[in-house]
């Protein structure tokens, strides 16, 4: 069991939790709806089966949490099958694309320009690609597959180019729409981001989720950390237009809900972290098109 992997994490000062959702059930990875990332859900059988589709072993680590998620709420909605087409943004080096063609679904990869990238730090810390072959760089996916199901192209998150609305049966970004600029242009590509999808679509994003306040943050900076007020922003703003979306803010109370891990982060026992003054998480956002 992965829960065998780790030893009870000790936190040197107690979490600071304070947006954290006690009535509502814990969240599920089995029936995900918008929810944050908490042990119990890679304690479930499922977790495992998608990690070893990413090629990694199972581990206690929110950003492995993240593909698990997106994958698990894809599946869910009938989206990683033969004759779907989705639409990946700011996707670095990252391995979904080439799980996604291995099911036989045709894919487009975007991702900003070389030039940005550097800007931005990306290239320096190895999380950027200027062409679609590192996106395969697991062999996940059969080659000649692969260069047939997968296109890749420049584009800038906040500004979605307008000939992709319509097009496509999903939609996914890992930890990107953070670093848009602002909290605003964050929650500005999540509902642009729909606009691309097909009726009976889907979109599924996560970011960073502040889980320690619901008043300060940290905003207007190349990361921001999203309240859950900014969430509840959005929501009301896709119900106005007939999108589909559902919050959890139960954040879990297992022992690795309840540690902080401090900079330098581990490969392990990494949930919840602290930035600046604040307890940190990974969320998932899945939105559907009627």
């Amino acid at each position: 069991m992965i829960s065998k992997l780790f030893k009870k994490p000790q936190a040197k000062t107690p979490p600071s939790l304070a947006v954290s959702d006690v009535t509502a059930p814990e969240p599920s990875l089995w029936e995900p709806v918008s929810q944050a990332c908490t042990q119990a859900q890679m304690e479930e059988p499922h977790y495992s089966h998608w990690c070893s589709l990413i090629r990694e072993a199972p581990r206690m680590h929110r950003k492995q949490w993240e593909f698990a998620y997106i994958l698990q709420a894809l599946h869910m909605h009938d989206m990683v099958e033969e004759g779907r087409r989705g639409l990946g943004f700011g996707v670095g080096r990252e391995p979904l694309a080439a799980v996604f063609a291995n099911r036989d679904v045709e894919i487009l990869a975007t991702d900003m320009t070389a030039e940005a990238a550097a800007g931005a730090g990306w290239i320096a810390t190895n999380q950027h690609i200027d062409s679609k072959l590192l996106l395969n760089e697991r062999g996940i996916c059969d080659q000649e597959k692969f260069d047939r199901l997968v296109d890749f192209r420049f584009m800038d998150m906040n500004k979605i180019d307008r000939s992709l609305h319509g097009q496509f049966d999903f939609t996914w970004s890992a930890c990107a729409f953070e670093h848009l600029g602002s909290i605003a242009q964050g929650l500005e590509f999540v509902a642009n981001s729909v606009k691309c999808l097909k009726p009976g679509g889907i979109a599924v994003h996560t970011t960073e989720f502040n889980c320690s306040s619901n008043d300060d943050t940290v905003d207007n900076n190349p990361t921001v950390l999203f309240r859950k007020r900014d969430f509840e922003q959005l929501e009301q703003r896709l119900r106005k237009k007939g999108w589909e979306i559902e919050f959890n803010f139960n954040l879990g109370d297992k022992p690795l809900d309840l540690y902080v891990d401090v900079a330098p982060f581990k490969d392990n026992q990494h949930l919840k972290l602290q930035i600046e003054e604040y307890t940190v998480t990974s969320f998932g956002i899945l939105v559907r098109r009627p």
